[in-house]
């Protein structure tokens, strides 16, 4: 009995060791040598500011023929690129909304590849907007939509073939926003949910072909990218019709107007974190599916908040001060 009972507590621990230490090595990249990044060429879409900007300059150093896709290739974003990389950088007009836009890229690409081929695709351009949902309109999410998840899957398609046939990378850059539900994100979360759905359905596909697929998520990164609208509680007041300035008085509209602002400014101001972690899921030879890209006093409470059940994550929202005074001042004048 009791060499029973020791085998049962041995196996115990062992088990809960083995686990402890699956948790432990997800909360760090895995890391492999990297690749050789001359002969490669990598399609990053958004580099007139922010992450891909910054990425495209990170790649061109290493060493790769950078395709650096720009909403505005005579703008200030772009030229920056010109003057500061290689001449192995090349500009493209880009607006991934436009599938004519897409297809000029693509041959553009197929034009001027290098030897090795088309590496990755970097599928970075995104757009950020912030309002409750009962402050939007339909095309408000349309507009966020076309961007953030068509403008990623058109990309995408039309370039697949050619990252096959390296059996390279695909990258996207999504949000925390895809699971972690607040006020005032509704549009921005539909549309980064969608586009992790996209990714992970693409990483099952692509696995066969031997390309891998990775997700970037970054938490608040607002002062690097400035990418968040910047807005006045006139702005938004506006917009509403007279039933919804009933529910939502002025003076909460200022409120949270304020306190979005207010977070965004506590963001990070810089884009190397993100850029590291891009630069490993492109270079890496085990690069990570996801790549969670917050505060490391942050990191355990986002690492946990998908897996708990929505009954305590709503009950989590439920204890800010902000949801509170929100209650409060609903309805009043």
């Amino acid at each position: 009995m009791n060499t029973v009972f020791l085998t049962g507590q041995i196996i115990g621990v062992v088990s809960t060791l083995g686990l402890l230490l699956f948790l432990l090595s997800r909360l760090w990249p895995r890391r492999g040598p990297g690749m050789k990044c001359h002969g490669y060429a990598v399609l990053i879409t958004g580099c007139d500011t922010g992450f891909g900007h910054h990425l495209a300059r990170a790649l061109d150093r290493k060493g790769f023929v950078v395709f650096a896709g720009c909403l505005q290739p005579e703008g200030a974003g772009a030229q920056n690129l010109v003057r500061l990389c290689s001449s192995q950088l090349r500009l493209l007009k880009l607006d991934v909304t436009l599938e004519q836009d897409v297809q000029n890229a693509k041959k553009t690409i197929e034009a001027n590849l290098p030897e090795k081929g088309l590496w990755a695709v970097v599928n970075n351009a995104g757009i950020s907007d912030w309002a409750e949902i009962e402050w939007c309109t339909a095309q408000d999410f349309q507009n966020m939509l076309s961007v953030n998840l068509m403008g990623s899957i058109r990309t995408s398609i039309a370039l697949l073939p050619l990252v096959r046939a390296t059996k390279g990378r695909m990258v996207f850059v999504s949000s925390i926003f895809s699971f972690f539900t607040c006020l005032n994100m509704g549009a921005y979360s539909v549309s980064k949910r969608g586009l992790e759905a996209f990714a992970d359905c693409l990483r099952v596909e692509m696995a066969s072909f031997g390309v891998k697929v990775s997700i970037i998520q970054p938490g608040n990164f607002g002062q690097a990218t400035n990418i968040v609208k910047v807005r006045t509680g006139a702005d938004i007041w506006d917009r509403l019709d007279e039933e919804r300035k009933r529910m939502f008085n002025r003076q909460y509209i200022d409120l949270a107007n304020e306190y979005f602002t207010s977070t965004c400014r506590l963001g990070s101001g810089s884009t190397e974190p993100v850029v590291l972690a891009m630069v490993h899921a492109l270079t890496s030879t085990r690069p990570r599916h996801r790549y969670l890209l917050v505060p490391p006093t942050e990191l355990p409470f986002f690492k946990l908040l998908p897996l708990l059940p929505s009954v305590l994550t709503d009950a989590l929202f439920s204890l800010s001060s902000m949801y509170s005074t929100r209650r409060q001042m609903l309805y009043a004048q």
